[in-house]
C-alpha cells in the first residue's frame, strides 16, 4: 500500500482482519452477520454514499459511541456478535473498497 497515509494502511489491515473473522463458521456466524447489516445501515447514515477513506478512519474513530447499542439492539442474546473487531471491522473493510480513494489490497 505505498503512498497510503499509515493511520489509514493500518485501519485497511485492521478492518480487512475482521472481514475474514465475519465468515468463519460457528454459532454465533448468523448473529455476526445480522449486526454486520445493522453497521452496515449505520455507518450509510453516518457516512453517505459518497466519502473517502479519510472520512471512514474519522467514522471507525467515532463508532465506540454508537456500536455496542446497535450490536445489542440487533442481537441481544448472542453477545459474541458483538465484537467489533469482527461485524464493525467487517463491514468498514467492505466500505472501504468502495471509497473513492480506495486503495488496491
Amino acid at each position: 500500500m505505498r503512498g497510503v497515509p499509515p493511520g489509514i494502511a493500518s485501519a485497511l489491515i485492521e478492518w480487512d482482519d475482521g472481514e475474514r473473522r465475519l465468515d468463519e463458521p460457528g454459532p454465533a456466524r448468523d448473529a455476526r452477520l445480522r449486526v454486520a447489516g445493522a453497521v452496515d445501515d449505520e455507518l450509510r447514515r453516518r457516512v453517505g454514499a459518497t466519502y473517502a477513506l479519510a472520512d471512514l478512519v474519522q467514522a471507525y474513530g467515532e463508532s465506540s459511541r454508537w456500536f455496542l447499542e446497535v450490536a445489542e439492539r440487533t442481537a441481544p442474546s448472542v453477545p459474541a456478535a458483538w465484537d467489533p473487531a469482527c461485524t464493525l471491522d467487517a463491514v468498514f473493510a467492505r466500505w472501504a473498497r468502495n471509497a473513492r480513494d480506495a486503495v488496491a489490497r
